[in-house]
């Protein structure tokens, strides 16, 4: 998503991503990741992890004897929120865990930093570019779910001018119509292209228009530049509220299982740390299920977490983080495999990708699914 992806959760992309007051029923990754597969049982052997080992007696982790730190490339984006909440609310310190954040201009400088071991974890959208750093023999791990949309409620969603919410009642009456999309080879035109086979439409139908700021496609819709664009909160429901645009039908009718973004792991980390590694993701997993707790079941301190979520990303209006849509997250951890591959084989035939990703080596669950042993499911 250009540079708003880089912020994948507020107010830029990924930087905008969010957030919103929904309750109801949240579309994880669950069903699709409850038996691990073969590659991840190898990982586990590889990585001297054995379910519980590091559990006491009473199958709790213990904290760490000697302290240690954990490095994590963050932006500030809402998708981070199970990083902030952890370190807000002690959980981390439960496991004698300090975390830093650091930022990076851009992923060609966080991907190396990152397989170098010189930083932690980080948070990966997905991107032709950022499988082709993978291809070209940057060794990343995507390890847990950092960002899908949930179903009916999307945060990254087709909207239209509100002019033409007569014209446009579903995704074929955009045939001739101009479509504003952030990013060419990324999510999004991922995200665009699935929407193109719902349709029963190709890209010679619509008027793809790349657009790159999100912001300018806000002006565009009132400027009757575009008839409808991939818009993504807050500004789905800033542009709802000023009367400019209504959403379209919701990502989910047609991609329920889009993994956006994915929580990144240096290797050093996962194999020569994995004591820490273990007790970070089971900190990691609380912070994200109290986020559900809040966001999506309607429960829990809903005072704090906002707090917490507006002293680290760019939407700082509390009564905001009530009306936009939520990224979701998974409570346990989960990705959408399958569909990390469709957007990798997207981007192939594209011709966006030179070489080819292990994905049996890349996807490492074998994390979550360890720390799933020990504190159980949400």
């Amino acid at each position: 998503m250009g540079k708003w992806l880089k912020v994948f959760g507020v107010l830029i992309v990924a930087g905008i991503l969010v957030l919103a007051g929904c309750s109801g029923a949240q579309n994880t990754p669950d069903d699709q990741q409850k038996e691990k597969s073969t590659g991840e049982d190898n990982n586990q052997e590889q990585n001297g992890s054995s379910g519980s080992s590091d559990a006491g007696s009473d199958g709790v982790l213990d904290p760490l004897e000697d302290g240690a730190t954990v490095t994590i490339a963050e932006d500030g984006s809402a998708s981070g929120a199970g990083f902030y909440i952890a370190k807000e609310r002690g959980y981390f310190e439960e496991f004698n865990i300090n975390v830093e954040f650091v930022k990076f201009g851009n992923s060609d400088e966080m991907l190396p930093a990152l397989a170098a071991g010189k930083i932690d974890v980080a948070g990966g959208i997905s991107s032709a570019s950022f499988f082709n750093s993978i291809a070209q023999g940057i060794d990343v791990r995507m390890i847990a779910d950092k960002g899908h949309n949930v179903e009916g409620d999307s945060y990254f969603s087709f909207v239209i001018r509100k002019d033409l919410q007569d014209e446009v009642k579903d995704y074929a009456d955009l045939k001739g119509k101009r479509v504003a999309v952030s990013t060419k080879n990324a999510v999004d035109d991922y995200i665009f292209q699935r929407m193109l086979e719902h349709a029963g439409l190709t890209r010679e139908d619509v008027e793809f228009t790349l657009m790159s700021d999100f912001g300018n496609m806000m002006a565009a819709m009132g400027n009757d530049q575009v008839a409808a664009a991939l818009q993504i909160e807050p500004l789905i429901t800033q542009g709802i509220e000023e009367g400019l645009h209504v959403r379209l039908g919701d990502v989910t009718d047609f991609a329920p299982e889009a993994q956006i973004a994915m929580v990144l792991g240096s290797p050093d980390f996962l194999t020569e740390r994995r004591d820490v590694a273990l007790r970070f993701m089971a900190a990691y997993l609380k912070g994200v299920r109290d986020y559900n707790d809040v966001f999506v079941k309607g429960q829990g301190d809903e005072e704090e977490i906002i707090s917490i979520m507006t002293q680290y990303t760019a939407l700082k209006d509390p009564a905001v983080w009530k009306k936009v849509a939520v990224t979701g997250l998974n409570p346990d951890g989960r990705m959408f495999v399958e569909d990390i591959k469709q957007q990798y084989e997207f981007y192939k035939d594209n011709g966006a990708i030179k070489g080819d990703v292990n994905f049996d080596k890349s996807v490492d669950l074998s994390l979550v699914e360890e720390v799933l042993d020990i504190i159980g499911e949400y």
